[in-house]
């Protein structure tokens, strides 16, 4: 099994600058800014008063009673696991729970890894594309047809990477509709970008609250508290499963890092005002970067609902010819013309499920942003029509 294909771009973009070329990339889902001092402070003073042993499997009991807190809808600590990021706790659920050929339904675009994940324990995704008609999100029709007798979970990502679209609580609740008629189907609902959200945002167990005995939400502190490095995420779910996936983790990883989670502790219990006015200047950037892509003929974007993604359409480029004649017949043609004429690196939508169109992150500084427009205008003028 290969590296995600986002992971394979950054390392080789990481690779050229330090070869010396001036290459720009646009992949990475991770915020320019920085962790807060408050929880950089956390993590220090754990450090200094010996907070460095081995930390309980399925989390400090302090961490886990505050995410039960802090979760929407009525949690104990024993529905909580924290793990090291929020990778792993989609990997301990499908290791709990996956038997040889059982299903995964994800609708299509969809986070790279989570195909992969689903494959390396045994379990056959079932890509269900949607539209842009549908802003991208699967229908409760859709939902209904996929069902078999192999199926065992529904995956959704709300706000979505990469199309940054969330589910209303009446889409949500026209999903649970279906899924009320077939028990044996678990929710995963990865929500790890519940704050950065530009609507109003509704967790998957507050709008369909008969399936919360069967629903595993997926959160962490990576992306609005700017922790990605620090590798800490947790689940929360009925206390079966969460036990389940204690017993995996006790046997791959045990707990998540105990200076980790005392930085997560005091993100999660410190003023969360930061939080708002960052999200603000996520929206700026992104008002103005769809704005810029969709004055770019050939190129157009939906408006994102969150997270930190664009993800236009190249269709109507597909079939024109680079400088040297060679032909763009699909996205990741593009993006490899964008990358070799103009040194931005952008992820195509083949890589989530969503050939035609490409991703790009708006979580990076205003001057890199106005620098990867410009590049990204002069790739494109640079196509040539084949009529």
């Amino acid at each position: 099994m290969a590296l995600s294909e986002i992971v394979q771009l950054s390392e080789a973009a990481a690779a050229k600058r330090a070869a010396g070329e001036d290459v720009l990339s646009l992949g990475t889902g991770e915020p320019d800014f920085p962790t807060p001092p408050h929880v950089i402070e956390a993590a220090h003073k754990a450090m200094l008063v010996g907070d460095t042993r081995y930390p309980p499997t399925a989390g400090k009991p302090a961490l886990r009673a505050a995410i039960a807190q802090n979760a929407q809808g009525d949690l104990r600590p024993e529905n909580v696991i924290v793990s090291t990021g929020a990778k792993q706790v989609i990997a301990n659920a499908f290791a709990a729970s996956l038997n040889d050929g059982d299903e995964v339904i994800m609708p299509a675009p969809f986070w790279t890894s989570y195909q992969d994940v689903v494959g390396l324990f045994g379990g056959k995704p079932v890509i269900i594309p949607t539209s842009e008609t549908a802003r991208f999100k699967l229908t409760p029709a859709q939902l209904e047809t996929a069902i078999t007798p192999k199926t065992k979970w529904l995956l959704l990502n709300s706000p979505s990477n990469p199309s940054g679209m969330i589910y209303t609580p009446q889409e949500l609740t026209a999903l649970g509709d279906v899924l009320l008629r077939y028990p044996n189907v678990w929710v995963m609902a990865d929500e790890i970008y519940e704050h950065i959200r530009y609507v109003p945002f509704t967790s998957c167990t507050q709008a369909i609250p008969d399936l919360k005995h069967r629903t595993l939400i997926v959160n962490g502190v990576s992306k609005a508290h700017a922790m990605t490095g620090w590798r800490l995420g947790w689940g929360l779910g009925p206390t079966t499963l969460i036990k389940a996936m204690t017993t995996v983790q006790g046997q791959v990883t045990s707990g998540a890092s105990s200076v980790s989670q005392a930085a997560a502790l005091a993100a999660l219990t410190s003023p969360q005002d930061y939080l708002a006015t960052r999200c603000a200047q996520f929206q700026k950037r992104r008002d103005k970067l769809w704005t810029e892509v969709n004055a770019i003929d050939g190129l157009s974007a939906l408006l994102p609902d969150g997270a930190f993604y664009l993800f236009p359409s190249c269709r109507d480029l597909l079939d024109a010819e680079t400088p040297d004649g060679t032909l763009i017949e699909t996205d990741a043609d593009f993006c490899a013309h964008v990358l070799q004429s103009s040194d931005l690196v952008l992820v195509p939508g083949q890589a989530f499920g969503a050939p035609g169109f490409f991703r790009m992150s708006y979580a990076y500084s205003d001057s890199e942003l106005v620098d990867a427009m410009t590049r990204l205008i002069r790739a494109v003028n640079l196509l040539k029509s084949k009529a």
